[in-house]
């Protein structure tokens, strides 16, 4: 696979951690959220659910803490407060990502989200971060039959993109994210993210620990 003008392939991004360091946004809605239903939990407790969609996520709970209240309340509150926190939050772009986004649009390499946040909330982080302008397909996990780990949410936006998935690559920062792309059958580059939990992301195919000067070469394992 080359990643020069014309090649084909594509770069399948995940949102949070990735292309925002979101996760401590999730974590504190999260909480808060957990706090209003009587519910005391470690952050650690959330960690495996790093990648994961809400509805996943809040069943899981659910089950594990017996609340009462239904998913849909539970995921309406929640989404409200976490688009609350995010507007009034001085939130950017991870460094580096946006000037890596720029090199494979400039070589014509299209790119997309794909990730395990509703669909809300993916379009107000690209707004908020200034990324709505470069990248305009995006996949939620909660529009297919099941979140990462499973591969669909990928497997879909390459459809989307009109990519084999042999030819993709996805940039993932979480255990569950990593296999989804695997399980695709896609290349997947780990990304290490600190806020993201103690993450195993050792079946990924290369990890980085920053996007600062990440080419477009280097994502698709191209050599210079």
């Amino acid at each position: 696979m080359r990643a020069d003008k014309g090649a084909a392939g594509a770069v399948l991004f995940d949102m949070d951690g990735v292309l925002i360091d979101s996760e401590p946004l999730h974590y504190a809605s999260d909480l808060q959220m957990l706090d209003e239903l009587g519910v005391s939990v470690p952050r650690s407790y959330l960690d495996r659910f790093v990648g994961m969609t809400n509805p996943e996520m809040w069943e899981t709970i659910r089950r594990e803490k017996g609340i009462s209240r239904s998913a849909r309340e539970i995921l309406d509150r929640q989404l409200a407060v976490k688009i609350g926190l995010l507007r009034e939050g001085d939130y950017s772009a991870i460094p580096g990502v946006i000037d890596l986004i720029r090199g494979l649009r400039g070589r014509g390499i299209p790119v997309a989200v794909a990730s395990s946040s509703s669909a809300p909330f993916i379009v107000e982080v690209l707004r908020k971060i200034g990324l709505d302008e470069y990248i305009r397909i995006f996949v939620s996990g909660e529009d297919v039959p099941s979140g990462k780990p499973a591969p669909d949410v990928y497997l879909k936006a390459a459809q989307s993109l009109r990519v084999e998935s042999g030819e993709c690559v996805v940039i993932e920062d979480s255990r569950n994210g990593v296999l989804a792309g695997k399980r695709a059958g896609m290349r997947v580059v780990g990304y290490r993210n600190p806020n993201s939990g103690n993450q195993d992301l050792t079946q990924a195919d290369a990890i980085i620990d920053s996007f600062i000067g990440v080419s477009p070469e280097t994502i698709f394992g191209i050599r210079p």
